[in-house]
């Protein structure tokens, strides 16, 4: 994968910081659209955003319980090496009868120009009876204000909806923190990167 994530929060991000820059369904109250020079010309390679889709929509996140995995990765394996951190969620909270509650979601936490560290997580309803052993662990999803972007397509063309969120926090002068989400509408699984619906969540300072 050619720099899926290394130029999006490499350059995009720290374009973001530096420039000012699972869980269950958010509530969020829906702003005017931004102008359309904002939007990414091809933010899915070759997949047009559908109407009503959320660019720089607010949103409120609540913090929920969920089961998560830590780790590191390079941005050649980025998208594998989420997806099978999802698949091995998914199998523990398959055989502990747990209800999940939202989207899975990545949390980006720390990214430079040959890696990341993120936590793979799914929204439950209820923590399981016995504590997870082993690299799953139970947490908190992120809380606080935020603003929505939506993606369609590939997990490459994420590249391009990225440079058009730091584009749209530049014009806006909004300053965020230094955390990145991707809530999966689709199933983040190995071979499914080319077909994606993304939820991007930016925490706003």
């Amino acid at each position: 994968m050619p720099l899926p994530f290394a130029l999006r929060i490499g350059a995009a991000a720290a374009a973001i910081v530096a420039a000012t820059f699972a869980m269950p369904q958010p509530s969020w109250a829906q702003n005017p659209p931004p102008p359309a020079a904002t939007k990414p010309a091809d933010p899915g390679q070759g997949v047009t955003p559908q109407p009503g889709d959320a660019f720089g929509e607010d949103a409120t996140l609540t913090a929920k319980p969920v089961v998560y995995v830590k780790g590191t990765g390079t941005w050649d394996n980025a998208y594998e090496t989420v997806a099978n951190s999802f698949k091995k969620l998914k199998a523990y909270v398959d055989k502990e009868g747990l209800k999940s509650d939202g989207l899975p979601m990545t949390i980006f936490t720390s990214t430079d120009d040959t890696g990341f560290q993120y936590q793979a997580e799914i929204p439950i309803a209820a923590p399981p009876k016995m504590p997870p052993r082993g690299d799953i662990a139970l947490g908190q999803s992120p809380e606080g204000h935020a603003l929505k972007f939506v993606h369609r397509g590939s997990y490459d063309g994420l590249d391009n909806t990225y440079e058009a969120i730091t584009n749209y926090l530049d014009e806006k002068r909004l300053e965020a923190k230094d955390l990145f989400i991707e809530e999966y509408v689709t199933d983040p699984v190995p071979g499914n990167e080319n077909n994606l619906v993304v939820n991007v969540y930016v925490l706003i300072k």
